[in-house]
């Protein structure tokens, strides 16, 4: 079954006996807009898969501001526990916050997750502003927007155009949680990383490659793409390699 047409609406493509289920996350402020075209390719080499609209998102920035990483990671367990019924073997693809969902996810399934593929996974953050963002919470409703950080021209993640503060503090609270629990991961892991990231910096990375227990572990440093890197120029790279990786750690 496939879901509507909308870009910023959840994605569901199921393959008839496939072993297989992929669970793509999209990342904080964003939509299923982000990672629609890797859920398409996904679908086209003969694996279901499953891209959740989280709460919040893909509406107004507003309705994000009633939301909380709970329900988001909430959101994103509902869909995994779906695809493992259904499905021998399942692996994780996250974008940005996708990334730090499917981490979560990963600690507490374990065996239960074939692999993890991340692209920009936010599991910390060197702002400085960050710290205040308990306080900011209650003077400022939301700062300038953060999405669409693509290099190619002309594509549109479809990302709020305001940041809100009150779930964006909810984001980072969690964030140390996840940080201090990477040394559980053990599942196969391959991350994409661009090299120029106006959203991230390169803390989150160092975190995941350091700290993890994962032996079959893999950073790929991306040139010609921006934070949204599942729509920018190194999509199809990105797109092949992770099928790659989820052929062999399902086989």
């Amino acid at each position: 079954m496939t879901s509507p047409s909308s870009p910023t609406a959840p994605f569901h493509a199921s393959v008839p006996g496939a072993g297989v289920g992929v669970l793509l996350v999209h990342g904080f402020t964003g939509s299923p807009a982000a990672m629609r075209p890797w859920a398409e390719d996904l679908h086209a080499r003969g694996y279901s898969v499953s891209l959740p609209q989280l709460p919040g998102h893909g509406t107004r920035w507003q309705d994000l501001q009633a939301t909380t990483y709970d329900d988001w990671y909430a959101e994103a367990g509902t869909a995994f526990a779906k695809l493992k019924a259904e499905h021998e073997h399942v692996v994780l693809c996250g974008l940005s916050m996708g990334g730090l969902l499917s981490l979560a996810l990963a600690q507490e399934h374990g065996r239960d997750i074939a692999g993890l593929v991340l692209v920009n996974p936010a599991v910390d953050s060197n702002r400085k502003d960050v710290k205040l963002l308990p306080v900011l919470k209650h003077v400022v409703p939301a700062f300038p927007a953060i999405g669409n950080d693509i290099k190619k021209p002309g594509q549109e993640e479809q990302a709020y155009p305001r940041t809100p503060l009150k779930a964006a503090a909810s984001l980072f609270k969690e964030m140390p949680r996840v940080r201090e629990r990477l040394a559980e991961i053990t599942q196969p892991l391959l991350m994409f990383r661009s090299r120029v990231d106006h959203v991230l910096d390169p803390s989150s990375g160092r975190a995941i490659m350091s700290r993890v227990s994962s032996r079959d572990l893999e950073e790929v440093v991306l040139e010609e793409s921006y934070h949204v890197a599942t729509l920018d120029n190194d999509a199809p790279m990105i797109f092949d390699r992770a099928s790659s990786f989820i052929a062999r750690v399902t086989s």
